[in-house]
């Protein structure tokens, strides 16, 4: 099974090599060769051109099914690539080009071992036919050392994006873990409070119930006592309740840890115990998310810190390392960090220098709500 499923309304290598559906036909560019060739030697090719452009048309046709088909089709059209080579190769010994693009296709539909071998047996049949044809040896050459290097190139890419997409995995199933853990951990402290409290609650109301008529006074001290009780459990489901909020950011620094440390980078990080509304909690992961891939991809550094500090106006979120720095190129990654940050009435800060890049991410904390400062007066004074 391919690791690369076809992306919808696309085919596989649009969605192995994202970007403007154009984009492919850049790759024509090369097949320029197949005209050159003739137009350099016309006495040894006196015919060529008829049967040129008919093998070009049916090339297109491969062409666009290649880039824009479901890999199931790359090989078979990657072969018939490979087949008008043969054929117009007498002809025009520019069709050589046709053997290049088709080793270029097979490292994708082809395990990297059965790609590499195929490439070496159509180059060698190839050279073979072409020693046959009794062409001089300096034009197979090339087709035989350009189409190893660009398949080769080919089998490296697609090596390499099967990692990050393999590492992206791992990362998703991370976050997605550490969200499970998190909110089972909630769930049973949650469980053991409430069983307790409510248990303790349910006793003293009956026992409060039982001496209203009896004794009036220790009736009013249980009472008062179901009452304190419950302002405890409140403000306890309270922290519990932080944490939930607190476990998206929880799980972006694991995946960030994660990640790091699959390029040799240490990754330390320091959180205070802060109330996050959700968005923005969701805000601030987003934030560390793209820094530390950023410190991933070009920073080069060996260490990275990650602070929140909270003041009762504000919170904070700091990502420094200690890479090359150097000047900052916005991106839409870094764009879209500063949108959702000022969306949210924040600032975003940046300073890079050759001793390493700082961001610094602001958020206002919203006031508290009436219904919560009664609450916590009245648990003050119980």
């Amino acid at each position: 099974m391919s690791t690369f499923p076809d992306g919808p309304g696309k085919g596989y290598l649009q969605t192995l090599q994202p970007g403007s559906t154009w984009y492919a036909w850049l790759n024509l560019v090369w097949s320029m060769w197949i005209f050159l060739v003739p137009l350099m030697e016309p006495r040894a090719f006196p015919h060529w051109l008829a049967p040129t452009l008919a093998s070009y048309a049916v090339f297109l046709v491969l062409f666009h099914r290649v880039h824009y088909g479901q890999r199931r089709w790359i090989l078979p059209s990657a072969l018939a690539i490979a087949a008008l080579g043969f054929v117009i190769t007498p002809v025009n010994a520019g069709a050589q080009g046709y053997i290049i693009y088709a080793c270029a296709y097979l490292p994708f539909c082809l395990p990297a071992r059965r790609a590499i071998g195929g490439m070496l047996l159509l180059v060698a049949v190839f050279a073979g036919y072409w020693a046959w044809l009794r062409f001089p040896w300096i034009y197979v050459l090339n087709a035989v050392v350009v189409g190893l290097v660009v398949g080769l190139m080919n089998v490296h890419y697609v090596r390499r994006k099967q990692a990050d997409i393999a590492l992206k995995l791992s990362h998703d199933e991370v976050r997605r873990l550490a969200a499970l853990a998190e909110r089972e951990r909630i769930g049973r402290d949650l469980h053991d409070l409430l069983g307790h409290t409510l248990s303790l609650v349910a006793l003293k109301s009956e026992l409060a119930g039982k001496l209203v008529e009896r004794d009036p006074a220790a009736a009013r001290r249980e009472i008062d006592e179901v009452s304190r009780v419950a302002r405890d459990a409140l403000t306890q489901v309270r922290s519990a309740v932080t944490g939930i909020r607190a476990a998206g950011l929880g799980a972006e620094l694991a995946s960030a840890r994660l990640l790091l440390e699959s390029d040799q980078i240490e990754l330390h990080y320091a959180l205070a115990p802060v109330t996050l509304p959700p968005e923005i909690e969701t805000v601030l992961a987003l934030t560390v998310r793209e820094a530390v891939t950023n410190i991933q991809r070009h920073a080069r550094a060996r260490a990275a810190e990650v602070t929140l500090s909270s003041t009762p106006r504000e919170v904070k979120l700091r990502i420094a390392d200690d890479g090359r720095g150097g000047a900052i190129v916005p991106g839409n990654g870094l764009c879209g960090m500063r949108e959702r940050i000022e969306a949210l009435g924040g600032r975003l800060r940046i300073e890079s220098s050759s001793a390493g890049t700082q961001v610094e991410a602001c958020l206002p904390l919203p006031r508290q709500s009436a219904a919560e400062m009664v609450d916590d007066l009245g648990a003050a004074a119980a």
